[in-house]
């Protein structure tokens, strides 16, 4: 493996806020999963590959985990191939995955970057071997987000194993995690929870479904459950409301609670859609759960109030059930999860819509407004300053004011081939590209010939999509479009 190079650089008249463990972005989407961020001064609304640029750092490979952070470092995740394979690219995927294992041997790898510099810290080799099975043409084998408790670090790679270190990268335990076959051979990618010393994993898939608790001091299994579902990705959710803690874990065939110990507090069919992708979070003392594959009529969101127990729609009622606050058959993503902010839930369509309800009550509060210039997303959004940001995949930035009407107040553009969520530290956005980590803040600047090498170093798009070497640097490339 080649040397993982590090474009650390210094902030030109910047004033650093100092960091503490409430900065923490401690799984995906942030500690509490909604995406939302305190408005700290420095957080920048607009930026460029130069302007209101900290530094980049290179990630070699290929994964669309999320960055996460604790105090003053950032993990992410990758996957490096020896051989040439098929590029993940953008786009709707209406059919079958990549049919076969990608080819020669992979490295499953663990970063570590200083959040003030972006130097690499520490790295470590958490696998290696060839891949067991296929993926979805848009993802990676580094398709899950990390976990922190502060303590350790939990990285799972879903169809190899569970992996922990501590923060100075040492490893402490590890477990395997069996490959089995995934719908459409799509893979795995929900990503862990840890809560309350232990470390949850759910995975679903068409030979034997489960979720699991694991201690995060020693690895051992503390329970493990049966699930009766095969097409769902969706990261579970620790939802900590007024009558208990309990996972929120959706489904295709059922929406469920667990108790912590992993014993079944209600459930409910909600004719979710075909494949179930965004992930659950709370606000307004709600839970909301969504699925909405864009070749199905029915494409929920549910609110659900806490407190459930048993078959909580019995007859497929939504409407009469105390305990589903409010529901809306057609109101649902494919892959990016839903936002709240402020009164508002606002969903942002694969395709490049967006439209904003009522958190508390449902009601509609805008029909879809389209982004222009069109775009397609997989990333889910944030928000802070009064602000949502939505990243297309072609690393395109739409900035909207919060509120009742829809308004695009400016864009910025990574130019460069985006699928993961970004993560926000104190007044650090971390956005990841293709081949970096990009850490942004207001009034910061990257040196010009420092973006002119990168530039060198990410030859012109080319038409088509043709199966291409890993390089030192993943090139840009533009995958064949899809109808949108």
């Amino acid at each position: 493996m080649q040397r993982i190079s590090i474009l650390a650089l210094a902030f030109l008249a910047v004033s650093i806020s100092s960091i503490n463990a409430d900065d923490g972005w401690t799984r995906f989407r942030g500690k509490d999963g909604t995406g939302v961020a305190a408005d700290n001064d420095g957080l920048p609304l607009m930026w460029s590959t130069t302007e209101n640029v900290g530094w980049v750092a290179d990630v070699h490979g290929w994964g669309w985990s999320c960055p996460i952070v604790w105090k003053d470092r950032v993990f992410v995740t990758t996957v490096v191939s020896e051989e040439e394979n098929l590029r993940p690219s953008k786009g709707l995927y209406l059919g079958q995955g990549v049919r076969e294992p990608e080819k020669g041997i992979h490295h499953w790898m663990v970063h570590c970057f200083d959040l003030k510099t972006g130097a690499e810290i520490w790295k470590h080799e958490a696998h290696t071997g060839p891949p067991k099975v296929p993926r979805h043409p848009k993802s990676t084998y580094a398709a899950e987000t990390p976990a922190t408790d502060g303590e350790r670090l939990y990285v799972l790679f879903g169809d190899v194993g569970l992996y922990c270190y501590d923060l100075e990268g040492k490893p402490l335990w590890s477990r395997p995690i069996e490959p089995k076959k995934t719908f459409q051979d799509y893979g795995a990618a929900a990503s862990p929870v840890v809560h309350d010393g232990q470390v949850i994993v759910v995975y679903d898939n068409l030979e034997a479904s489960w979720i699991a608790s694991f201690d995060v001091e020693t690895g051992d299994e503390r329970w493990r459950k049966p699930r009766d579902e095969t097409h769902s990705w969706a990261t579970p959710l620790v939802w900590e409301n007024e009558v208990r803690s309990e996972l929120v874990v959706p489904g295709k065939k059922r929406n469920r609670g667990y108790s912590l110990d992993g014993e079944l507090l209600w459930e409910f069919d909600g004719r979710m859609s075909s494949l179930v992708i965004p992930s659950p979070f709370v606000a307004h003392g709600l839970c909301y759960i969504a699925s909405g594959y864009i070749g199905d009529r029915h494409r929920p969101t549910f609110a659900i109030r806490p407190g459930a127990t048993g078959n909580i729609a019995p007859d497929g009622e939504f409407a009469d059930s105390e305990h589903i606050a409010w529901y809306q058959a057609q109101a649902s993503s494919y892959n990016p999860t839903q936002i709240v902010y402020g009164d508002y839930l606002y969903t942002l369509y694969d395709r490049g819509f967006l439209t904003c309800h009522d958190a508390k009550t449902g009601e509609e509060v805008y029909s879809k407004r389209r982004f222009e210039p069109r775009g397609s997303f997989t990333a889910s959004p944030w928000a802070y300053h009064g602000h949502l940001f939505f990243l297309s995949e072609d690393g395109l930035t739409y900035v909207v004011k919060a509120g009742p009407e829809f308004e695009i107040v400016g864009t910025s553009d990574l130019g460069e081939l985006c699928l993961s969520t970004p993560s926000i530290a104190g007044n650090r956005l971390l956005i990841r590209t293709a081949s970096a980590v990009y850490c942004l803040t207001d009034g910061a600047q990257l040196p010009g010939e420092v973006a002119q090498r990168r530039r060198r170093r990410l030859p012109l798009p080319t038409s088509g999509q043709p199966a291409v070497k890993e390089t030192p640097m993943p090139q840009r490339w533009q995958s064949n479009p899809e109808p949108r």
